[in-house]
């Protein structure tokens, strides 16, 4: 007899990767309510490109997951954050799943549409493809831009 797979429904890590735009944030709250029913943990993930300014996005990045971490330890929720640099977006978000042994993704969409995502595809639709544990996939509408929250317009991330 085959050795029973040993997937639990309750996920007791949750990995939510963030680019500080407006669906990241709403992935943020829908994160933690299913933290606050599983009592799980939160491990927020921010991918820096190589080719970036590295230390001053991670820097922002850094700052803006200092902020909502705590707000989530003053709901009660653990949460660790990472600012990950790799040119491989995707790629970075899948050696944080298998290093910190996630055991559900909730990931947004940004709804874009145009040539980028049909020629590269989207980072969502890589990690559907690629993640071996579950993913929730929160659409959302297209956004008024494809530009990111800068340290000027930081939004209230808890």
């Amino acid at each position: 007899m085959p050795e029973v797979n040993s997937f639990s429904t309750i996920p007791a890590k949750i990995l939510l990767p963030i680019d500080f735009s407006p669906s990241s944030h709403d992935a943020l709250e829908q994160a933690t309510v299913l933290a606050q029913h599983f009592h799980a943990e939160l491990v927020l993930v921010n991918v820096v490109p190589e080719t970036a300014n590295v230390a001053e996005e991670k820097k922002e990045a850094e700052e803006h997951f200092a902020v909502s971490v705590a707000g989530l330890a003053a709901k009660g929720i653990k949460a660790t954050s990472c600012v990950e640099v790799e040119n491989d977006l995707a790629g970075g978000i899948l050696d944080v799943i298998e290093r910190e042994h996630v055991d559900l993704v909730v990931v947004s969409t940004h709804g874009t549409t145009g040539w980028h995502p049909l020629v590269f595809g989207s980072i969502a639709e890589k990690l559907v493809k690629l993640v071996q544990i579950p993913v929730l996939l929160l659409h959302t509408s297209r956004p008024d831009s494809s530009v990111k929250i800068s340290s000027g317009r930081l939004m209230e991330w808890w």
